[in-house]
């Protein structure tokens, strides 16, 4: 049975999460949320950078065998990103045109530095 450093899919998620937040903090970003979960998708991290809203999906491959983690993030994904970041705004009393908003993605492959997209797709 090969050895297991995380006990689930999501202990590893979570613990990645957690990496890219202290990272971008360390970048000047200012946490917002965390895992904000809406029917149909979910928010990983949402950060301030400045006045602008940074919605930030966190991705993991071990190896970059089918792609790595940067090919990992597909079109019906940036949707779901995309409704599940206007209900977030919603809930703050916000829209899309009321503020700045971008969408980052942080890459972690293997044991490689974290790899920070900004802007990674429209918003």
């Amino acid at each position: 049975m090969p050895f297991r450093l995380f006990p689930s899919r999501t202990a590893k998620g979570r613990h990645f999460e957690q990496d890219a937040e202290r990272w971008l903090k360390k970048h000047g970003l200012q946490p917002a949320a965390r895992n904000v979960r809406y029917r149909g998708g979910e928010l990983d991290l949402v950060m301030r950078d400045g006045v602008c809203w940074v919605f930030i999906e966190v991705k993991y491959r071990a190896n970059v065998s089918h792609g790595g983690a940067s090919h990992a993030l597909s079109a019906a994904q940036q949707a779901r990103l995309w409704q599940s970041a206007r209900r977030f705004l919603a809930e703050q009393g916000l829209n899309e045109w009321d503020c700045q908003c971008r969408f980052d993605v942080v890459i972690y492959e293997g044991d490689q530095a974290p790899l920070w997209i900004k802007g990674a797709f429209a918003s």
